[in-house]
């Protein structure tokens, strides 16, 4: 049995290959209307489904009925089949797509239908009778040349088909296909013959974060005691730089006459040195914060 087709469908085909054309076996898949397969000159599951069709044409006439295979499709069936499903005809009748096209006519009579609960088992019955002549209706009904009685073909009246199992053997049959359903709807799925390998989680490793930029604070740093006694060295140099620049200038303004008499000797002269000498100090102390806050005056790193 082909492994696409479901439990319970599979144990409805089995039954059905071995009702129609007396076997389970593989030989049945071979079998022609009156058994006249050997009459061929190659055996059905050796031909095409065209080749199948196109012999069919002339199997009516010479033998009675298309009836072909495992589950005996009739010319017009197969064709139907074809187009269905969009065959090519170049595929081999071999068991496994006649498994295939088995499944579809099931499902064609309301197989989906009757395990899910949609229609019940006399519904269904008289539908696989309508497919297979070989299978009785459950009730009275009207069959497709008369009125029926339970347990006759659907096709009774027609001088060629009867029924060939009474009806308690259908519906035990249909109860065991049920129970097989509800299995294939329950079963867990099949683990996947190939191994995934799973990978462990990647470890997190920790990187330390770069140090935050300290913003432009100004840090007195302490003196070693070398630029302690230099302090007061370097602030007397200064001072006296300071007053030789201041006296320098006095005595320029004197050269020039814009001093007047009073401020050329003593006191003030001297006064107006160290004041000089200051103002410079002052102005350049003022020029070179100024300069090194303003970065264009700046040296680059």
């Amino acid at each position: 049995m082909d492994r696409n087709v479901p439990a319970g469908a599979a144990r409805l085909l089995d039954f059905i290959r071995d009702t129609e054309v007396g076997t389970e076996a593989r030989a049945g898949y071979d079998i022609i209307f009156g058994h006249n397969q050997g009459k061929l000159p190659k055996a059905v599951t050796a031909m095409t489904v065209d080749e199948v069709l196109a012999a069919q044409g002339s199997w009516s006439k010479r033998f009675g009925s298309s009836a072909t295979g495992g589950y005996q499709f009739m010319r017009a069936t197969l064709d139907g089949l074809k187009s269905e499903l969009k065959l090519r005809g170049s595929q081999m009748m071999e068991p496994n797509l006649q498994d295939r096209l088995g499944y579809h006519l099931l499902k064609r009579r309301g197989y989906e239908a009757f395990v899910s609960g949609r229609i019940d088992r006399t519904e269904f019955a008289k539908r696989l009778a309508q497919e297979w002549a070989s299978f009785p209706v459950l009730v009275a009904v009207q069959g497709a040349h008369r009125q029926l009685t339970r347990g006759q073909s659907y096709y009774a009246g027609d001088g060629l088909n009867k029924a060939l199992m009474k009806p308690e053997a259908i519906e035990g049959l249909l109860a065991e296909v049920l129970e097989l359903a509800k299995a294939d709807a329950l079963a867990l799925p099949v683990r996947p013959e190939v191994e995934i390998e799973i990978l462990p989680p990647a470890t997190e490793v920790a990187i330390p974060a770069a140090p935050a930029q300290p913003a432009s604070v100004a840090v007195d740093k302490p003196l070693s005691p070398i630029e302690q006694m230099n302090k007061p060295v370097k602030g007397a140099i200064a001072g006296t730089g300071a007053m030789t620049i201041g006296g320098s200038i006095v005595v320029l303004m004197q050269s020039a006459g814009w001093l007047p008499a009073a401020w050329e000797s003593g006191a003030p002269a001297v006064a107006l040195g160290v004041f000089s000498g200051w103002a410079f100090t002052q102005v350049g102390n003022f020029l070179g914060a100024y300069f090194a806050r303003d970065k264009r005056f700046q040296p680059s790193v």
